[in-house]
C-alpha cells in the first residue's frame, strides 16, 4: 500500500459517493472550509496495488490546549478495502506521524466512522492509539433516517406525539418556515444561537466559523438555512447540509422563551422534506446519546426530540488519540477536567 496526495475534486467526491459510512466532514469542500479557517490540510489517498481504497482529509489545528493533527469522520474506506482496514490504518498512521513530526504537533486525534465493537477498538489499540478525553467536535454516534418511504409513510413511522405536533403546527397560521441560501442571513442564525448559548451556558461556534462554513458549502448548493417564524418573530433556526445523497441536521437553535411552541418539529419536518426533494437517501440527525443509559447527558433531551422522527442509531469507535510528545498529557488533563465540568 502507498499514500498519495489527491488534487482532483472529482476523484475525491466520486470515491465518497460510493462509501456507505461518510459525512461532509471528509468532503472536498470541508477541506476548503478548513483552509478558510487558516488550518493547513492534506488530502490523502491510500492505494492498494494501484487501486484507490481509502481517502482521508487531515487538518492541522491550533488550539489553546495544544497543536494537533485532526481527522474527523475518517478514514473513508470503500467495500474493497474494508477487509484490510487494519493495514490501511497502519499505512496511514505512518504517513501521519511523518506529517506530525514535520509540523511539530503533540498528538494525532481521529474520530472514525468504524462501527463500535471490540474488533475495531482492538485495531486502534494495537497501533498505539488511546481513547481521547473528549470527542473531536464531531459526533461518535448518530441517528439516521431512511428517506426512501413516501412522506405519508415517514409521518406514519414517527412517534405519535411528534406526528401530532407537526400537524398542529401546520394548522397554526402564526407559524411559518422560511428557507435561505443568502450569506447575510447567517447573522440571523448567529443572533439566535448566541441567545441559546447564553441561556444553556455553552460556547457556540463563532460567527466567522458559521459564515465560512455556509459560504463554502452554499456555493455548491450544499447548505440551506431554515428559519421558524412565530407571530413575525424568528424563534428557531437550523443550518442543514446536503451532500453525497445525505441531508445533515448540522446546527440548530430554538429561543428558550418559546419551547412550548411546536415550531422545532415543523422546521425539522421541512428539512427532512427538502432532503427528500433533493434526492437524498438518508437524513442524519447529527449526534445521538442513548437517553436511557445517559439520562443526565446534555444531549439526552435533543436526542429524544430527534428520535421522535424515527431513524436508527449508529455508534462508532470513540475518538482516539495518538500521543507524540509529553505536551499531550497537558492537553489530556485540561480536556478531562473540562469534560467533567460540562457533565459529558
Amino acid at each position: 500500500m502507498e499514500v498519495k496526495k489527491i488534487k482532483d475534486k472529482k476523484i475525491w467526491e466520486d470515491f465518497l459517493l460510493k462509501c456507505k459510512e461518510k459525512t461532509f466532514l471528509q468532503s472536498w469542500n470541508w477541506g476548503e472550509f478548513q483552509e478558510k479557517m487558516e488550518n493547513k490540510i492534506w488530502r490523502l489517498g491510500i492505494y492498494d496495488n494501484g487501486e484507490l481504497v481509502s481517502l482521508i482529509l487531515v487538518s492541522k489545528i491550533f488550539a489553546k490546549r495544544g497543536t494537533f493533527i485532526l481527522i474527523q469522520h475518517g478514514p473513508n474506506i470503500n467495500e474493497q478495502g474494508t477487509k484490510n482496514r487494519e493495514q490501511i490504518l497502519a499505512t496511514l498512521l505512518d504517513k501521519l506521524k511523518k506529517i506530525a513530526k514535520k509540523e511539530k504537533v503533540s498528538f494525532i486525534r481521529m474520530v472514525s466512522l468504524w462501527k463500535r465493537n471490540e474488533e475495531n477498538e482492538e485495531i486502534f489499540k494495537n497501533l498505539g492509539f488511546r481513547p481521547a478525553p473528549m470527542h473531536a467536535s464531531a459526533y461518535e454516534a448518530t441517528l439516521k433516517l431512511d428517506l426512501s418511504p413516501s412522506e405519508e409513510e415517514l409521518l406514519k413511522n414517527m412517534r405519535k406525539t411528534t406526528r401530532y405536533l407537526i400537524r398542529q403546527a401546520l394548522k397554526d397560521a402564526g407559524l411559518e418556515i422560511l428557507k435561505s441560501d443568502r450569506i447575510e442571513d447567517v447573522e440571523l442564525y448567529n443572533k439566535l444561537n448566541q441567545e441559546v448559548a447564553g441561556y444553556q451556558q455553552f460556547v457556540p461556534f463563532s460567527l466567522q466559523f458559521v459564515k465560512n462554513e455556509f459560504n463554502v458549502l452554499a456555493k455548491d448548493n450544499q447548505a440551506l438555512l431554515f428559519f421558524g417564524k412565530y407571530q413575525e418573530k424568528i424563534i428557531a433556526s437550523a443550518l442543514v447540509v446536503f451532500w453525497s445523497n445525505i441531508g445533515f441536521y448540522h446546527q440548530a437553535a430554538l429561543s428558550p422563551k418559546y419551547h412550548k411552541i411546536p415550531i422545532a418539529y415543523l422546521l425539522q419536518w421541512e428539512a427532512i422534506k427538502e432532503a427528500k426533494k433533493r434526492g437524498c437517501i438518508l437524513y442524519d440527525f447529527w449526534g445521538y446519546v442513548n437517553p436511557k443509559e445517559n439520562a443526565e447527558h446534555p444531549w439526552a433531551g435533543p436526542t429524544l426530540f430527534k428520535m421522535g422522527f424515527g431513524g436508527k442509531p449508529y455508534e462508532y469507535v470513540k475518538t482516539q488519540d495518538f500521543p507524540l510528545s509529553k505536551k499531550y498529557w497537558l492537553t489530556f488533563i485540561f480536556e478531562k477536567l473540562r469534560k467533567i465540568k460540562r457533565g459529558l
